[in-house]
């Protein structure tokens, strides 16, 4: 599954919408901009990395192979990245802003609302398109795990101006209060556990393309 990377998962979702309901989708993500209250629900979600929805006319697709495509409707394309499986992600999506769901995929061919749970995954589902390619920098770190990281980060570039200023008895004693601020945040991330068939699947590929680097390596280096 390329939609997977260690701990994280890229979804995009495109879904068409009728021309003359696309003024109307703009005016509601410039009120949702003006009254970011609305995304209150969508904030609070740390396993989100990024998340953004986006109007793409009939006329603004790129030409391919067979030239540029003759559409009759508009589209909305969907794409965040985040942490944990699909189910987790659509499950925590629904429950943190049902209503703003509802709002942002308004104008969209036959949404059927964020409740009932099953109808959504469904409707996201059937429009969701798979990544080609997707590179994750930090496979082993979710996103509490980066932002810890660059807690302790900070913590030690603190401490190194002050061992550089400061004599052995300040030193320890701003070494003790950093140590209890940073205590939380130095456990060491890891691989996520398989959490469902998709990620044993692409858990299953990695080791497989690793162990195959690996028997090349090895041929190399048995070469005279």
């Amino acid at each position: 599954m390329s939609n997977i990377a260690g701990k994280a998962y890229a979804m995009n979702v495109i879904t068409p919408m009728p021309v003359w309901m696309t003024w109307l989708q703009r005016f509601i993500f410039m009120l949702a901009r003006a009254m970011p209250g609305t995304l209150a629900g969508l904030l609070n979600l740390r396993l989100i990395h990024f998340v953004r929805w986006v109007l793409v006319r009939r006329d603004q697709w790129p030409a391919g192979p067979s030239g540029k495509p003759v559409l009759t409707r508009d589209y909305m394309l969907f794409f965040s990245n985040f942490n944990g499986t699909w189910d987790q992600y659509i499950d925590a999506f629904a429950d943190g802003i049902p209503s703003g769901l509802d709002m942002f995929w308004y104008a969209s061919t036959k949404y059927p609302h964020s409740i009932p749970i099953s109808s959504f995954k469904d409707y996201i589902g059937a429009n969701q398109i798979h990544t080609n390619y997707y590179y994750n920098a930090t496979p082993g770190a979710a996103q509490r795990d980066i932002k810890a990281a660059l807690r302790v980060r900070n913590e030690v570039l603190k401490l190194a101006r002050v061992h550089a200023s400061s004599d052995p008895k300040a030193f320890a004693l701003a070494y003790k209060e950093a140590l209890v601020k940073v205590a939380n945040s130095l456990a060491s991330p890891g691989f996520a556990p398989i959490a469902s068939v998709a990620t044993r699947k692409a858990d299953k590929a990695r080791n497989e393309f690793i162990d195959m680097l690996e028997k090349k390596r090895g041929a190399a280096n048995a070469k005279p």
